[in-house]
């Protein structure tokens, strides 16, 4: 099969013309900003995980200062109990329970971003 001199291959070089996403590839932080379901999906997940913690450090707090006016009712002679229980007892608890919180909502944060993010 002899080839015709008119018939040749042109090869034709440009940009590429399919400007969607590939195949079975997503990108995550499109989703959000393009507010699509999944995107929501993603955000409501985040908000679901911070409500969680927020609601476990509340629950925390009110049992540990929940039953101090019982005890304090208990107890109406004892002024000075008072405030060293207010001030000396309740101050270490709580920064432990607003320190857990503040690396509980940084994790959630942290493994958000890890899961939006480009790989």
């Amino acid at each position: 099969m002899p080839q015709d001199p008119t018939e040749r291959r042109v090869t034709v070089t440009g940009p590429p013309r399919r400007t969607g996403r590939a195949f079975g590839y997503y990108r995550p932080r499109t989703e959000i900003d393009e507010q699509t379901t999944l995107g929501h999906t993603y955000v409501r997940s985040l908000m679901r995980s911070q409500l969680r913690a927020g609601l476990a450090a509340f629950a925390v707090l009110g049992l540990l200062v929940g039953p101090l006016p019982l005890l304090f009712a208990v107890m109406p002679d004892a002024h000075g109990l008072e405030w060293a229980v207010l001030g000396f007892g309740l101050y270490a608890p709580l920064v432990l329970l607003a320190r857990w919180y503040v690396r509980r909502a940084e994790r959630n944060e942290r493994d958000f971003v890890r899961l939006v993010e480009d790989r």
